[in-house]
């Protein structure tokens, strides 16, 4: 608005003063005004949540209907004191000028502008109601729609119109009207002339039947029909049963609630931490012995740690590269996937430890990390021909036809293991029993369990296991070696893949 001739104008600074005058909670107090050339406002006092506009659009701000019922309390409060005022009339009642303080009580704002430019001598020029203007008179009750001098003024039976519409902007968190797919312009048209009656639709389960029935009687069509805002005090004082609603109370309530529930909650987090946490250290177990594993948890170094008595398994598929060939990279995947898986099921009823696989190899040692005297062979020799009995029964899901033959090698002797890495920390093996190891299985046969003298030795000494002699066989950097061929053991019946004749 433009203000002019303020000094002078002692209409005006006796409505400044009305203003100024007015002390109430629920009423935003009126600091002062300004002017200057080309700027003039009114200032007030900041309310930091700003309106209730801006409230009841914001999805993320949970309003239960004891802070709904709270802030329609202090706004009757609020217009029940300005209507016993001097003011008399707002006139311009809506969600935008009901502002919101950081305890969230309901104050407000824009009254007396009425008046304020009624003291001034420049007309009001009457603007076309375009769909922008049509929307800021969704609150305006329909006799003031009609009459525009009247609207000039504001009647207080026209404040409790507005009210009425309010009720519909908290109880159900939208815009005037938005249940209606009308625009303002349409909606305003229908207001100013029924029938039929236009007014918003809020059902049963949206509010206490008392509240709804409260505000229907506000906006109904007579003027002289609806209720002031002593009345509606009174109203809500019996609807609340005589109880102060008061929202900084029942966040504290919440507050009281959710500290009761915290416990619970605790003990459900926690629990699911543990849960994800015993997932963690089962994967990392996977990957390390779990005696390296607690060490590495701890933070403790794990040093490298020699073991006199081991027994190390190599194995590698006959014809892998050929059979790669063949196969889509997809399907190479899911064969080692199943084969490996096979294994995985069969050493875990051992006293085993799988170090890692590459390709289509596989190794596995026993007799450490924990040692078990001489029990590493045998351990090793069982594991090798249940392996070899699942190999001969396994079928390559994209080649049904084509048998997987498996290649093993075992050795047995000294070992250094070791943590090797940060990034990726790997327990590896050292020691010249590997590349022994790794030497009978790219010796040997098909559908064979090729072993070393050493290993002969302690399955000699343990009994039961039946091995036939193969001879000397050259090694890479080692010449020749004394082997042999493991084909069993007493009381197994488990059927072994025929290996054929050894050429």
């Amino acid at each position: 608005m433009r203000l002019r001739d303020l000094g002078s104008n002692s209409r005006f600074m006796k409505v400044l003063k009305q203003m100024r005058d007015l002390h109430s909670e629920n009423v935003n107090p009126f600091m002062g005004c300004y002017t200057e050339p080309g700027n003039q406002g009114i200032v007030t006092e900041h309310c930091s949540r700003g309106s209730l506009e801006d409230l009841i659009r914001n999805e993320e701000m949970q309003l239960d209907w004891v802070v709904k019922q709270s802030l329609l309390t202090d706004l009757v409060k609020g217009m029940k004191y300005l209507h016993s005022s001097p003011i008399q009339v707002h006139g311009r009642l809506n969600s935008r000028n009901c502002l919101i303080d950081g305890r969230f009580m309901l104050k407000i704002s824009d009254y007396g502008l009425l008046d304020l430019l009624a003291t001034q001598k420049e007309s009001r020029k009457e603007h076309k109601e375009t769909e922008s203007r049509a929307k800021d008179l969704l609150w305006t009750a329909p006799e003031l729609l009609r009459d525009p001098i009247l609207k000039k003024a504001g009647t207080q039976k026209g404040d409790v119109y507005s009210f009425a519409i309010i009720c519909q902007e908290i109880i159900l968190r939208g815009p005037p009207f938005c249940m209606l797919s009308l625009s303002a312009e349409e909606i305003i048209a229908k207001v100013k002339k029924p029938p039929p009656l236009c007014r918003p639709s809020v059902t049963a389960s949206s509010a206490p039947q008392d509240f709804i029935n409260m505000m229907k009687q506000c906006w109904t069509e007579s003027p002289d029909m609806r209720s002031d805002f002593n009345q509606l005090y009174e109203e809500l004082k019996t609807i609340n049963k005589g109880n102060k609603i008061n929202i900084v109370d029942n966040m504290f309530k919440m507050l009281e609630q959710y500290s009761s529930n915290l416990e619970d909650m605790i003990q459900e987090r926690t629990k699911a931490l543990d849960e994800e946490k015993k997932k963690t250290e089962e994967l990392l177990g996977q990957m390390l012995p779990s005696s390296v594993a607690d060490n590495l948890k701890r933070g403790l170094p794990v040093k490298p740690e020699a073991f006199a008595e081991t027994t190390i398994y190599f194995s590698d598929i006959v014809g892998f590269t050929t059979i790669s060939a063949m196969s889509e990279p997809m399907q190479v995947v899911d064969l080692l996937n199943d084969l490996y898986t096979t294994f995985d099921d069969v050493i875990r009823n051992y006293d085993v430890y799988k170090v890692e696989t590459i390709g289509d190899a596989y190794m596995v040692v026993s007799g450490l990390p924990v040692r078990n005297g001489n029990r590493h062979a045998g351990e090793i020799a069982t594991m090798s021909l249940d392996i070899l009995h699942a190999s001969g029964k396994f079928t390559i899901r994209h080649m049904p036809d084509v048998p997987l033959r498996i290649r093993i090698g075992l050795h047995s002797g000294p070992v250094v293991a070791g943590v090797v890495g940060i990034t990726m920390p790997r327990y590896c093996l050292f020691g010249d029993t590997v590349n022994t190891a790794s030497r009978m299985e790219s010796t040997g046969m098909p559908f064979r369990i090729h072993m070393s003298q050493s290993t002969m030795s302690i399955l000699h000494q343990l009994g039961d296991y039946k091995y036939e002699p193969r001879g000397k066989v050259l090694l890479k950097g080692k010449g020749h070696m004394t082997s042999y061929w493991l084909t069993g053991k007493d009381n197994y019946n488990k059927e072994l893949p025929d290996p054929g004749v050894d050429k």
